[in-house]
């Protein structure tokens, strides 16, 4: 039987796949979304290690060899993190294998609060891909103005990176300048560009909750007309950047060489708007080798009901550039969004972090004391 999930990977769409946890590994879950929903990677960010750690008891017989060795908060998180991601990196290798390392990836991210320290991203890119050890890691990079260096010199060093937090136009053109340099970089360094392998997360669902905000407060029936619309609009002319970019010239020497393209990937693309059919960012985003992570919740809808219908995105690209100038024709500033919904989404994750090191220093302080029952 095919499944729509079983459509979507027909249709070149690669399922990952955006949760990790110690209870999915260790109950078989993940393995069997594996199995029956067509999952092929798995990408983590601070929220989702927050939501892990905090709930549950999963991590105690861990974290309380981590007490006994001493180890601080600090390093309790690293160990924590890196262990959850280098198994996640082991059930998922034989679809790496399968695939020549393009599928069966897992991602874990930097440190959040060095989002806009270049250096800092830099050392901590290689601390985590040292400690996770596995070929099929991808190291998370935000693609701040001060990320763009620190992808091409980890990608430089041969590490496989994720680029996050991806939401203009504007901004993922240098996201794929980056990832041209840091290819280059690696073929200077005697690297083999065919083991070097990227995706550019361009966020969907936040663009239209923050459009739509807009759109409500103007009020009038113009706006309402547009509401919803935005973030598949956006991510399709993503994907014509893509479509450009890796048709260059500059890209051909390296593709030469081994190096395969960054593929974008599209995050966030769980519907926030009960308004909107749940499965509007994976149904509308269809096109060949790009990668859709979903939370659980629109991987269940996708199975249960998602309507695949091919090539969703090639053709659309006049249709969706007038929409975002209709958006500007109302007073809804393109540029405007998207500063804030990085801001904010850099705000997010540096906030699920602090949070995550208080509830693990409350655990940790509970064990101490044989409070945890």
């Amino acid at each position: 039987m095919t499944t729509p999930t079983k459509a979507l990977s027909d249709a070149g769409v690669s399922i990952w796949l955006d949760d990790l946890s110690r209870q999915r590994l260790s109950d078989g879950s993940l393995a069997a979304l594996i199995a029956e929903k067509n999952v092929v990677g798995v990408t983590t960010n601070p929220s989702i290690f927050q939501a892990a750690i905090s709930k549950g008891h999963g991590y105690d017989d861990r974290l309380r060899e981590l007490v006994a060795a001493g180890a601080d908060v600090e390093q309790v998180v690293f160990e924590l993190t890196t262990a959850d991601v280098a198994d996640a990196c082991d059930l998922f290798a034989p679809i790496a294998e399968a695939t020549g390392g393009v599928d069966g990836r897992v991602s874990i991210e930097v440190d959040p609060r060095l989002a806009w320290d270049t250096a800092g991203t830099i050392a901590e890119a290689r601390r985590l891909h040292a400690k996770v050890g596995k070929a099929n890691v991808h190291i998370k990079i935000p693609a701040t103005l001060e990320g763009l260096e620190a992808i091409a010199e980890t990608l430089g060093a041969g590490i496989s990176v994720n680029v996050t937090l991806i939401f203009s136009l504007e901004r993922y053109r240098a996201v794929i300048n980056a990832f041209v340099n840091g290819l280059e970089k690696a073929k200077a360094n005697g690297h083999d560009l065919s083991t070097i392998h990227s995706v550019a997360s361009f966020f969907v669902s936040r663009v239209d909750t923050e459009i739509d905000k807009r759109l409500d407060a103007i009020g009038t029936p113009e706006a309402a007309a547009l509401k919803g619309k935005a973030g598949l609009a956006n991510a399709r002319l993503a994907y014509q950047v893509y479509e450009e970019e890796f048709t260059s010239e500059r890209f051909k020497l390296l593709a030469d060489a081994g190096a395969l393209p960054q593929r974008p990937l599209w995050a966030s693309t769980g519907v926030k708007d009960p308004n909107l059919p749940d499965t509007l960012y994976v149904a509308g985003l269809v096109a060949p080798g790009v990668v859709n992570t979903m939370p659980e919740k629109t991987l269940d809808a996708t199975y249960d009901h998602g309507q695949i219908t091919g090539d969703t995105v090639t053709g659309t690209y006049t249709d969706s550039n007038a929409h975002l100038d209709a958006l500007e024709n109302l007073g809804v500033s393109y540029n405007d969004v998207v500063a804030v919904l990085e801001t904010e989404g850099l705000d997010k994750f540096v906030a699920s972090w602090n949070e995550l090191l208080a509830d693990v220093e409350g655990t940790l302080a509970a064990l101490a004391q044989g409070a945890r029952a």
